[in-house]
């Protein structure tokens, strides 16, 4: 297929964004571009490509951005039941903090995601999956960290696998079994960070099919989660096993996560809204993704935000993620992630649409594949209703994808 008469073609080319270069988006006015099967072959001017190309199966374009489809690199997208109450609860004073030592918080999400079977946690996740892609998503990192058991925790990860082997968005999976310290092991987390190290990572490693790339592994370093002794102990064992790494870190709290991201060579560091200078500067000289979550703080009703000015400053990659979950941000749309960035981040529309494809992708290590418009990539793309890039973050409320494509194929016709 020919895509052709784009308004402005967003190729975001050359790789991930570093510093005061991210807004780079290889704009290419009256822009086409060339599928064939699942891959991108050429792009350029629309005569030159349709005078090139005369018979090839047409797509008109005409007064639309096209660009790459977004890359969410932080969700934790498989749950069962919601906590809607807590929404309450918090507008009546309480904080995240008392609510999870109050047995809510991510620990009333651990209840029924326990007892759902394989089919009920995908039958939770796939309107989910839906939304996103519709507004745009077409990869996905996803998160376990909801069973805090191993039995619980591997059935999430075999139902993602299932996700997303069915298709059409694309899951970039993540073991969080250190999302929060088990409820029967409130007493003592340390052995609890001994069952992760010593039961779960071996089992994972031994059941995770080997035609597919390891999943990350992620822990929850945080001020009523994990201290940073046993951020270390759970990452240095999974690194030791060959997996790659997250982290969430400094959301509330600075415990050094970040500097221990950067130590282990951790694919992103998630969150960073307490993040101190030093460790900013240690995170820019790495290749470690610094992943801005703006949705949180917003359903936080909290004022302080991820530093992106002082990330980019210092020469960092950023990138932005939805955090969607069903305590803080069920949220699964990039481009309210994207709008929130701008007001919030002071992010430019082009940082941010940078911010939410190429550098995105890097945070889930897939640049070689998906995050930008360049022959020889996968055809992921989203046709924008919009003639200007600079809608995105300028308008919210409202899905501004008219199409989406996903390994080539037309899989959302808004």
């Amino acid at each position: 297929m020919l895509i052709h008469s784009a308004s402005q073609l967003l190729t975001l080319a050359g790789g991930p964004q570093r510093g005061r270069k991210l807004g780079a988006l290889g704009l290419i006015p009256d822009g086409a571009i060339l599928i064939q099967g699942e891959e991108i072959i050429e792009l350029g001017n629309t005569q030159e490509m349709l005078s090139a190309y005369p018979n090839e199966e047409r797509l008109d374009a005409g007064n639309c951005v096209v660009m790459p489809g977004f890359v969410d690199p932080h969700t934790h997208v498989i749950w069962s039941g919601d906590r809607a109450e807590e929404f309450e609860m918090r507008l009546e004073g309480k904080t995240y903090l008392e609510i999870l030592a109050a047995g809510g918080g991510i620990l009333s999400t651990v209840r029924p995601t326990r007892t759902a079977t394989i089919n009920r946690l995908m039958e939770e996740t796939r309107p989910r999956l839906q939304s996103m892609l519709q507004h745009g998503t077409t990869t996905a990192e996803a998160k376990t960290g909801y069973g805090l058991e191993t039995e619980a925790e591997l059935r999430m990860l075999e139902a993602l696998i299932e996700l997303d082997d069915e298709g059409p968005l694309e899951l970039a999976i993540t073991f969080l079994g250190a999302h929060a310290i088990a409820p029967e092991y409130k007493n003592d987390p340390q052995a609890y960070t001994d069952l992760i190290c010593e039961q779960m990572l071996p089992e994972l490693l031994q059941r995770w099919p080997q035609e597919r790339p390891l999943p990350f592994v992620d822990v929850f370093c945080e001020t009523g989660a994990f201290d940073l002794e046993q951020s270390r102990q759970i990452l240095n064992q999974a690194k030791n096993y060959g997996f790659p790494l997250k982290i969430h870190a400094d959301e509330f709290d600075n415990l050094g996560g970040t500097a221990l991201a950067v130590e282990l060579g951790a694919a992103s560091a998630d969150h960073l809204v307490a993040t101190p200078a030093e460790e900013i500067r240690m995170l820019a000289d790495s290749d470690t993704v610094a992943v801005g979550l703006p949705a949180t703080p917003f359903g936080l009703a909290e004022e302080k935000y991820t530093p992106a000015s002082e990330i980019l400053a210092a020469d960092g990659i950023f990138a932005l993620a939805t955090d969607l979950n069903p305590g803080t941000a069920w949220c699964e749309n990039m481009q309210f992630a994207i709008a929130l960035g701008c007001r919030y981040m002071n992010l430019t529309p082009a940082q941010a649409i940078a911010a939410a494809t190429i550098n995105a992708a890097a945070a889930v290590e897939r640049t070689e594949r998906i995050g930008s418009i360049e022959p020889g990539k996968q055809a992921d793309l989203i046709v924008l209703n919009v003639p200007k890039y600079q809608h995105l973050g300028y308008r919210f409320g409202t899905n501004l994808v008219k199409q989406v494509f996903k390994r080539g194929k037309l899989v959302i016709e808004n």
